[in-house]
């Protein structure tokens, strides 16, 4: 090949690199400019506090389960779920949460720290992240196939929650009364929406038009709103705990939990649109609901909010980096 040749061939290569790094940041950056926009709301004042929290409920207790009752319902269940990538993403989730936990253990970690690090390392902001980033980089099929995974991991997430930092408080000779906690678990609306919508994709009941179209007028607000909320709670002040710990929480949440899942999805021969839809959910940043499940079981509040903050505005980079590797290996 002569010079112009491989000149030619060179510019060619670098333009098609160039190219795909603006196709991620066209799928990454649009998510994070609504995260903003809700962080710029918040400080001139448009929204203000008791907004964020009626929003958070709207979306955690109506506006997400109709979102995903109607994806899951409306979907020829037998061709989106991947019992493969189900049982991979728990079987990372559990281990990582007993890893973290006992390393957490080996820095001598005081309890309230050791539960909220695990915790932090392992849960991920599947409802307001996850499924935010899925619908951007894999359209409507990639949120479908999201939201079906995720209505399996969110109980595995809130038992292993609630496992650390329930041991957390028993190591400093604490105990706890759990029924509250074990009440909320199983009256998750997360959950029985996605119950429910599994249940009726597998009876494969049809959906009457006119309420099929106004859960698609009415679950069309849910992402929106939920990234909105994240940025508006956004805030510098939740800074305050251990950034070093924090540091390696986010590190594991973002980096080491992706890693992980890769591997074991792959050796599952989980490849293509679940592939990138697991790794997608392993990736997202702490979640937000973290803090407050901290200070409610007495873990440090502080620390939590801290990686929470820290990780979401870490994930942009990294979620870019992800779907980088993934778009190069042609996933």
């Amino acid at each position: 090949m002569g010079y112009p040749a491989r000149r030619h061939y060179r510019i060619r290569r670098e333009s098609s690199h160039m190219q795909l790094f603006f196709d991620i940041v066209t799928i990454v950056l649009p998510v994070f400019l609504v995260i903003a926009l809700g962080w710029l709301l918040r400080r001139t004042g448009l929204i203000d506090g008791s907004f964020l929290a009626t929003t958070n409920r709207l979306v955690y207790y109506v506006a997400l389960p109709m979102l995903l009752f109607h994806r899951i319902g409306t979907a020829d269940f037998g061709s989106n779920f991947n019992p493969r990538l189900v049982v991979g993403s728990i079987a990372v989730t559990l281990v990582l949460f007993v890893l973290t936990w006992l390393l957490a253990g080996a820095m001598s970690l005081p309890g309230p720290a050791r539960g909220v690090c695990s915790q932090g390392a392992c849960r991920g902001n599947l409802a307001y992240m996850g499924l935010a980033l899925a619908l951007n980089a894999c359209g409507d099929e990639g949120l479908t196939r999201a939201g079906i995974l995720m209505g399996f991991l969110v109980p595995v997430y809130n038992v292993g929650s609630i496992t650390v930092l329930t041991l957390a408080r028993r190591q400093d000779g604490d105990n706890l009364e759990l029924r509250s906690w074990m009440r909320q678990f199983l009256l998750n609306p997360l959950i029985l929406a996605s119950a429910a919508g599994i249940v009726w994709s597998l009876l494969d009941l049809p959906l009457p038009v006119v309420l099929d179209r106004g859960l698609r007028i009415a679950s069309g607000m849910t992402l929106p709103l939920a990234l909105l909320a994240i940025g508006g709670s956004f805030s510098l002040e939740r800074l305050r705990g251990d950034l070093r710990l924090a540091a390696l929480a986010s590190l594991c949440k973002l980096l080491i939990m992706p890693l992980v899942t890769a591997a074991v999805l792959v050796a599952l021969n989980v490849g293509g649109l679940d592939l990138t839809v697991g790794l997608l959910l392993a990736g997202a940043p702490a979640a937000t609901a973290n803090y407050i499940m901290a200070a409610e079981l007495k873990g440090d509040a502080e620390l939590a909010g801290t990686i929470v903050m820290l990780s979401t505005l870490a994930s942009a980079a990294s979620y870019t980096l992800m779907l980088l590797l993934l778009r190069s290996f042609g996933t």
